[in-house]
């Protein structure tokens, strides 16, 4: 089989066995450094986008990718404001491609107290269970069922986490609470509260689980002393929570009369934080693989030192400059490739078996019975390893340009 000339000799001088023990030393172990870097790197990066993932599952599942209010309720945040003919509203947001669900929605924050005096702060969510049937807490419901607020009046579904703090079950009685209206009674303005009875609890796995409870709508209107659903908002979501923003530009409702607040003006911030700790993250597991990689720069340099006598006889023979540099270009890549093909077989075998590891080490870094969020992308693989690639080459460049500045005329003289 036919091979350049430049090609052939530099992979005899990476499979050589004759060079000094040092540089042997040295060239093993920019391999290494290399796999272990790649390795690493396609690890963290995926259990990075693991969590990601799943915290987008679990947060966006729940918050409202835009919300459409009234405008009244940006200036008088104390008081409800009903959305009047939601139902053709809904109907009309329904009509853009990227819009998958459109929920009615009350919301208003309140305290809970349970019968042996436990008390909580929560947000109270009034909802239309028909509507919310692809709602991440109906699927994720350990006891009653989320429909039950439908069935049962003044019925309540609240967080696993909230209903061990509160020391309830299904079927007792909870006390909720409206602190920021009142009512006069024969005693003198009291708080607005109702009594409603425990009919669901779920668990998301998230800050949800004791922040949030959900109730009818039409409960929420009678607890807020309002006719009628008290449906005050509608919740959008998509297809792509992450085009909120052009979806929101492109909605044909009437801004003047509704108000839109996109998930990025409220959870936002905390995916922002997330990136940029996947960021940092491949950065530092970066200049792990570049250190490795300028390893090679020095094996590389001891080569052509002790290689000098062969230049020069190649030189004499015809070899041009750039064939002494194509000759340690490819014995450096050559090195770079074994450390990048092992270092990416390594680390997807371990990311691929990562929870199994954990399980057989006894290590639980989640809590009892949690596995650790995995997600293996093909497109950060191949990131990694054009980048490693990239590192060995450009550690190449340079013994390859000084080995191309030998002069044979001065190194044979003294052979």
């Amino acid at each position: 089989m036919f091979q350049p000339v430049s090609f052939f000799i530099g992979l005899r001088y990476s499979r050589s066995r004759q060079r000094s023990g040092f540089i042997s030393f040295i060239t093993f172990f920019s391999i290494v450094g290399i796999v272990l870097g790649v390795a690493s790197l396609i690890t963290v990066v995926s259990v990075m986008d693991g969590l990601e993932g799943e915290q987008k599952r679990r947060t966006l599942g729940l918050v409202p990718h835009i919300v459409v209010a009234n405008k009244i309720q940006k200036i008088q945040q104390t008081m409800q404001s009903p959305l009047a003919n939601w139902q053709v509203l809904r109907e009309q947001l329904l009509l853009h491609p990227k819009v998958k669900h459109v929920t009615p929605l009350l919301e208003s924050e309140a305290l809970i107290q349970s019968n042996s005096g436990a008390l909580g702060f929560v947000l109270i969510q009034g909802v239309m269970p028909k509507f919310e049937q692809h709602n991440i807490v109906n699927s994720n419901m350990v006891a009653g069922s989320f429909d039950s607020l439908s069935q049962q009046p003044f019925s309540v579904v609240m967080g696993r986490a909230l209903a061990r703090q509160l020391n309830v079950g299904i079927g007792e009685k909870v006390r909720l609470t409206l602190p920021n209206q009142t009512v006069f009674t024969p005693m003198g303005r009291i708080p607005v509260q109702r009594t409603f009875t425990v009919s669901g609890v779920f668990n998301v796995g998230s800050q949800v689980d004791e922040a949030m409870v959900y109730i009818h709508s039409r409960d929420g209107a009678k607890l807020h002393r309002q006719k009628g659903d008290g449906v005050e908002k509608l919740r959008l979501y998509l297809d792509d929570a992450f085009s909120s923003d052009q979806v929101e530009e492109t909605l044909d409702i009437d801004l003047n009369q509704y108000a839109l607040t996109t998930w990025k003006k409220t959870q936002g911030g905390l995916f922002s934080a997330v990136r940029m700790e996947k960021n940092l993250m491949w950065l530092m597991l970066s200049l792990i693989i570049a250190v490795a990689a300028f390893n090679i720069v020095s094996a590389l340099v001891m080569v052509v030192i002790e290689k000098q006598g062969e230049i020069s006889i190649l030189q004499t023979l015809g070899l041009n400059r750039n064939g002494v540099i194509k000759i340690f270009i490819t014995q450096g890549l050559i090195n770079g490739f074994w450390g990048v093909t092992i270092g990416t077989a390594l680390g997807s075998i371990i990311t691929l078996n990562l929870n199994s590891i954990f399980m057989f080490l006894g290590v639980s870094l989640l809590g009892a019975g949690q596995s650790l969020p995995v997600e293996l992308s093909i497109h950060n693989v191949l990131n990694i390893v054009f980048s490693a690639l990239a590192m060995s080459f450009v550690a190449t460049l340079y013994p390859a340009y000084q080995a191309s500045l030998t002069q044979p005329a001065e190194v044979l003289r003294n052979e």
